[in-house]
């Protein structure tokens, strides 16, 4: 079966890892990654959204240690220069076209649902690229459109930091998303500039008020690329249920995440992470969304999976036990790519 995937971080693993070549060791396949060439072809993997994200310091396990506590608080990391997080964006833009050049035709960076659907019933792998914060935006908008011009077509205006645009959403277990301020003026000028260009915006981690800040201004679909239920999950990073309902009411989609501090009832980033987690959540999503509005946005490269899906190849465990539980194919297909796909088909134009 294919599959398409709302969010993963292998751009940026490629990018901080030293004394490699990026493109080699993603044709070739290595042991860092989660998503690399020789996965995508076990996988029958067909696409998704690649993200960018620009750390302020190298990231270490200790993050993730940090979550296996019964409760944790962290503070919002340090902001960022427009500066650098341009000049690390760009670079991993570089990376991606390396890759899509040494692809021969089978890689592509999708600029529209057009192109994307040509990709998929082509067998080829389709791309779209998202940055996780708007940090390489600068107050003018200046870099706004040479982003787009290489591809962009995804923004998530915060990761879990603040930024000139908004508030982030810290990790915090257990709590509610609604923690700090919403959009600011210039949060609410990007919205309506990316809405003319047909730029998508992930909610994935922004905070409560800012959240309802760009469904209040923003004329398209909500989406989460990567987020789960806070009804099974009390983490801040999860979507209430009134969010969802607000997601369902604008025709919008979300992508369940597979990291497992987000899926674990208790909250913890461990791999110990039986895949009934997943199911727990997607009944919940299903139930509010219903079932063209529910896809997977994995978080590959960027958190603990699950030891029983472990990397981008082991996604086949996943459908083998959604067909296990009773899912119908159809059903999963959905969950798996059609959906993704008939929602970029309709809103990427």
């Amino acid at each position: 079966m294919k599959y398409f995937d709302g969010h993963n971080d292998v751009l940026l693993k490629l990018h901080l890892e030293e004394n490699i070549n990026p493109v080699h060791e993603f044709y070739n396949g290595n042991n860092f990654c989660q998503i690399d060439y020789p996965k995508i072809i076990k996988s029958n993997f067909s696409g998704g959204f690649f993200a960018i994200f620009v750390p302020d310091s190298k990231p270490d396990n200790d993050f993730f240690n940090r979550m296996n506590k019964d409760r944790y608080d962290f503070p919002l990391p340090n902001q960022i220069s427009s500066k650098f997080a341009y000049e690390s964006t760009m670079n991993m833009i570089d990376i991606l076209k390396d890759i899509e050049n040494s692809s021969k035709n089978e890689i592509k960076i999708c600029k529209s649902g057009k192109e994307l659907d040509y990709c998929i019933k082509n067998n080829k792998v389709g791309i779209i690229l998202h940055i996780e914060g708007a940090e390489c935006i600068d107050k003018d908008f200046n870099s706004l459109d040479t982003l787009y011009n290489l591809g962009l077509r995804s923004i998530g205006i915060v990761w879990s930091r603040n930024n000139i645009f908004a508030s982030g959403v810290p990790f915090s277990f257990p709590s509610s998303p609604d923690r700090g301020a919403g959009l600011t003026k210039i949060g609410i000028e990007l919205v309506k500039l990316c809405d003319e260009r047909n730029i998508l915006l992930d909610l994935s981690h922004i905070n409560q008020k800012g959240f309802y800040d760009v469904a209040n201004t923003s004329t398209k679909p909500l989406i989460a690329t990567h987020s789960n239920a806070h009804f099974i999950t009390k983490h801040s990073r999860n979507l209430t249920d009134d969010q969802l309902n607000a997601i369902k009411s604008s025709n919008g989609i979300v992508g369940i995440n597979f990291a497992t501090a987000f899926l674990r009832k208790d909250g913890k980033m461990l791999e110990e992470c039986a895949l009934t987690n997943i199911t727990d959540h997607l009944e919940h999503l299903l139930k509010i969304l219903g079932e063209d509005r529910v896809a997977i946005g994995s978080d590959f490269d960027g958190a603990i999976v699950p030891k029983e899906i472990k990397d981008l190849s082991g996604i086949i465990n996943l459908e083998n036990y959604l067909f296990n539980q009773g899912y119908s194919k159809k059903l999963i297909e959905k969950i798996f790519y059609k959906n993704w796909l008939n929602f970029l088909v309709q809103n990427l134009i």
